[in-house]
């Protein structure tokens, strides 16, 4: 009976977070409530709150669903740079790419994110979430290059905190462009872009 009770409970919070992956995308964050949310799953509101704080949390849980990937192929910017620093900035740039291409739950979610999600009242938490993560990415990026100028692969003249930075925007841009009017093969032309900016820094 408890196994069941808990299978009921997961059940329960998936279609949570599939009514809100659906509102969120239709209506956009702000103008969805948890109201709407309720409504769309058939729950009540306090069956949100049993399983989310708020619609903060509920948006986190969402959003981690989806692009878990991401956060696996994050955890490989952690490994020595070695031989090819750049390879490393590469293979994550894409892995966005092909979850983005293969994937209509993470697409539709990140659209969410980049599209449709204003940082206002209960949602301002977010985007100290997002400058986390963005951050996060930053350090790992810049150590890999200052390894890669260590080891002569990359150009010694090269700012390793710029390049780092300069890569999260140039694959945060390329997505947004995409998302915004999808009239290129983000695969192909994207990879190209990476590789043309990334082929510029090498020794």
């Amino acid at each position: 009976m408890v196994r069941r009770t808990k299978e009921d409970a997961l059940a329960t919070r998936d279609s949570i977070m599939d009514a809100a992956e659906q509102l969120f995308n239709e209506r956009g964050v702000s103008g969805t409530s948890l109201q709407h949310i309720a409504s769309a799953a058939g729950v009540t509101r306090g069956a949100i709150y049993w399983h989310f704080e708020d619609k903060g949390a509920l948006f986190n849980a969402m959003k981690e669903r989806a692009i878990m990937p991401l956060d696996a192929a994050m955890k490989t910017l952690d490994a020595a740079a070695g031989d090819d620093p750049l390879g490393h900035l590469r293979s994550y740039a894409l892995s966005v790419f092909d979850l983005l291409a293969n994937d209509a739950r993470a697409r539709r979610v990140l659209e969410i994110i980049v599209l449709k999600l204003e940082y206002v009242g209960e949602l301002e938490v977010l985007r100290e979430r997002r400058m986390q993560q963005r951050e996060q990415f930053v350090a790992k990026a810049e150590r890999i290059v200052k390894e890669g100028i260590a080891h002569g692969r990359l150009k010694k003249t090269v700012n390793p905190r710029a390049v780092a930075l300069g890569v999260f925007i140039l694959i945060e841009g390329i997505v947004r462009g995409w998302l915004t009017n999808p009239d290129f093969d983000l695969q192909q032309l994207g990879a190209e872009i990476v590789d043309t900016h990334l082929d510029s820094l090498r020794a």
